[in-house]
C-alpha cells in the first residue's frame, strides 16, 4: 500500500496500471520507463481522485453527458498512434477492453466535472486582475518572444488572459480544498 483514504487503500500496482493508463491516453506506447518523481505524482493522482469520487453524485444526465465525451475521446485514440494495430495492441498490454477504457475515462471526466461545478463560479477574475496580468505578464513575455512587434491591445486578448486567471485560480482552490479534505478523510501516503 502507497496511500490511503480512509478505509481504501492505493497500492504501487494501481499506481503503476495508472501510469501506464495515462501514457495510453498520450498514445506513448509502450509506455517509457517513469522518471524520478513521476509515480509519486500519479499516487497523490490517484488518491486525490479517490477523495474527490467520495464528493461526486451526478445526475443520470451528467453522467450521460461525461460517458459521451469518454467516447469520443476514446474513440479518437487509434488515430493518434502510428497504426491502428497499435492501439487495440495497447489495450491488450492494459488488459482492457476499449468500454472499460471509456468507463475509465467517464470516471475522469466525472471528477473534472465536479471540480469544474465547485470552484470555477469563485475563480473568475475581475477586469483590475486582467489588466494586471496583461501590462504585469502578457506584454512584458510577449515582447521577449517577439521582439520588435507591438503587443496586441487587451481588448483582443482580454478572454485568453480571464482564461489563465481562471484556470490558475481554479488550481489553487483545488489545492485548498483537498487540503481542507484530508484531515477528515484520513488521507495518509506511505513510501514506495
Amino acid at each position: 500500500m502507497v496511500a490511503s483514504v480512509g478505509t481504501a487503500a492505493v497500492t504501487a500496482s494501481d499506481v503503476e496500471r495508472e501510469y501506464r493508463f495515462e501514457r495510453f491516453l498520450d498514445a506513448q506506447w509502450p509506455p517509457p520507463p517513469p522518471e524520478a518523481g513521476v509515480l509519486d505524482r500519479v499516487r497523490e493522482r490517484l488518491t486525490y481522485q479517490l477523495l474527490l469520487s467520495r464528493e461526486e453524485a451526478p445526475t443520470p444526465e451528467e453522467r450521460s453527458e461525461c460517458q459521451k465525451a469518454a467516447a469520443e475521446r476514446v474513440a479518437g485514440l487509434p488515430q493518434k498512434f502510428a497504426h491502428p494495430a497499435d492501439f487495440q495492441a495497447a489495450l491488450n498490454d492494459l488488459g482492457m477492453t476499449e468500454a472499460q477504457a471509456v468507463e475509465r475515462v467517464t470516471q475522469q471526466e466525472l471528477l473534472l466535472r465536479l471540480i469544474d461545478q465547485r470552484l470555477r463560479p469563485a475563480a473568475a477574475p475581475g477586469d483590475e486582475d486582467v489588466a494586471n496580468y496583461y501590462q504585469n505578464t502578457f506584454v512584458p513575455e510577449f515582447q521577449k518572444r517577439n521582439a520588435g512587434t507591438a503587443p496586441p491591445p487587451l481588448t483582443e486578448v482580454a478572454d485568453q488572459i480571464r482564461q489563465v486567471l481562471t484556470e490558475q485560480r481554479v488550481n489553487e482552490l483545488l489545492d485548498q480544498w483537498l487540503e481542507e479534505m484530508r484531515p477528515t478523510s484520513r488521507v495518509r501516503m506511505h513510501s514506495f
